[in-house]
Parts: C-alpha cells; sequence; structure tokens
C-alpha cells in the first residue's frame, strides 16, 4: 500500500526511525567532539572545548555517558531489525545481494557511457548499503575497543594484556575514519549530492517526493505500484534521455 500525501509524497521513514536518526547525530556529534579533543589535546580548538567544557574531567565524563547513550541506541537497533525479519515478516533491505555488486559495475559502465542508464535500485542503493555496513562495523568496534579502555583492570582478567593498547589504537584510529565518512561522504549524499541539494529531508519528515522515487528507487517505486518491473526499468532509463517522464504520471 503507497502511503502518499497531498504534495505527491510517499512515506518512507516511520517516527521512530526519525528519532532514532535524530538521536545518532546528537550521540555521534558528541561522541566526536569529545573524542577528537582528547585525541588533539595539543591543538588551539581542542584546548579552548575542553576548558568551556570544565575541563578534561569533564570531557571524559560526558564522553562515557554518551557512549553508554550510544550502545543503547545501537542495541536497540539491532535488535529490532533482527525481531522485524524473524517475527514480523520485514524484508532484510539493508543486506548486501549479489545484484548490489552487479549495479556498481552497472554504474561504473554508465559513468563511463558504456550504459545508457544508472542500475535500477530498489529500497536501498548498493552505495547506501556499503555506507551503512562500514558505519554499523565501525560503531560495534567503537564500542568494543571503548569498554576495554573504559574497565581495563576487569577486561584483562580474563584476556590478555595486549588488548588494552590495541584496543587504544583501534579506538583511536576508528574513530577518525567513522569522522571522515560520516563528514564526507555521508554528508555529501545527504546535503551536497546534485540529486539531494540542499537538503536529502526524507529523513527528518519520513517522506520522499514521488519525482525522487522514479528516479532513485524504481523497483520500489514499482512494487509499491504493482507495476511490471520490467517496465518500470525501461522507462526510468529513456527518461534519463528526457524521451518519457516516467511512472510518475501513471
Amino acid at each position: 500500500m503507497v502511503f502518499m500525501d497531498k504534495d505527491d509524497r510517499i512515506r518512507r521513514f516511520s517516527t521512530g526511525r526519525i528519532i532514532e536518526h535524530w538521536l545518532a547525530i546528537i550521540t555521534v556529534g558528541l561522541l566526536i567532539i569529545t573524542g577528537l579533543s582528547q585525541k588533539y589535546y595539543y591543538l588551539g580548538i581542542s584546548q579552548w572545548f575542553i576548558l568551556q567544557m570544565g575541563g578534561i574531567d569533564s570531557v571524559r565524563f560526558i564522553h562515557r555517558l554518551t557512549g553508554l547513550v550510544f550502545l543503547a541506541l545501537t542495541i536497540v537497533h539491532i535488535l529490532v531489525a533482527l525481531v522485524g525479519v524473524l517475527f514480523l515478516d520485514w524484508r532484510p533491505t539493508m543486506l548486501i545481494t549479489k545484484k548490489d555488486f552487479h549495479d556498481a559495475v552497472h554504474n561504473i559502465k554508465y559513468y563511463f557511457g558504456i550504459e545508457d542508464c544508472p542500475a535500477p535500485c530498489h529500497r536501498y542503493s548498493y552505495k547506501q548499503k556499503f555506507e551503512y555496513w562500514v558505519i554499523l562495523t565501525g560503531a560495534i568496534m567503537m564500542i568494543l575497543s571503548g569498554i576495554v579502555l573504559w574497565i581495563p583492570t576487569t577486561v584483562t582478567r580474563y584476556l590478555p594484556g595486549e588488548i588494552v593498547p590495541l584496543a587504544k589504537v583501534l579506538h583511536s584510529n576508528e574513530a577518525l575514519l567513522l569522522f571522515i565518512i560520516i563528514s564526507i561522504w555521508h554528508v555529501y549524499n545527504a546535503i551536497f549530492s546534485p540529486d539531494v541539494f540542499p537538503l536529502d529531508s526524507s529523513i527528518f519528515t519520513g517522506y520522499i517526493s514521488l519525482k525522487r522515487m522514479e528516479r532513485e528507487h524504481p523497483l520500489e517505486l514499482a512494487e509499491l505500484l504493482q507495476e511490471d518491473i520490467k517496465n518500470v526499468q525501461k522507462g526510468t532509463c529513456r527518461g534519463h534521455k528526457g524521451e518519457v517522464k516516467g511512472i510518475a504520471n501513471l
């Protein structure tokens, strides 16, 4: 069933997902600021921030408290996904499939002019899936390494002592990597990409325009509208050449 409003927008994200995204923005933002200010403590901006927050002890307390919130968010996210797929008949749309690798190759050919149109996507494209799994696996590594650094004496009762310096290196470098991925890759795709500029507001409003659905998720739209997928692919491809308007007029 297509949930569409009077402005021809389709409901894409639930209220729960919107709240989850806002919480993720706030917690990840705090973790990055408080974490990188400790990593690069010798920089003037880090020292200014630490002083504004009441000193290094306050920064560490906020970082750990936010880390607990982030841990809870991650656990809830994974559990909800598992329950939904296993018991509520949700489709595992974020799983990487063989089609995603074919789509990646197809789009490379498209960028070089070998293919006539981009690979048609369902609910999530291969780029979104790869980004999701990189961030999720990185978040899990950050959580595990952060726990080791928080309670090293307890952890080393059961694991070798080498786990502590390993966790320190992993936590610090993985934090920097996630910061780069989020600030460059994710922010570009969500804000500066020509397809969504000045902002992809779907995760904040829960709605996406029918025109964007036609262009970015034609297979999902075809399923929602119970149209023939092959005809949708053909129409979307021709639409890139300006020959047809596509399924938005169906």
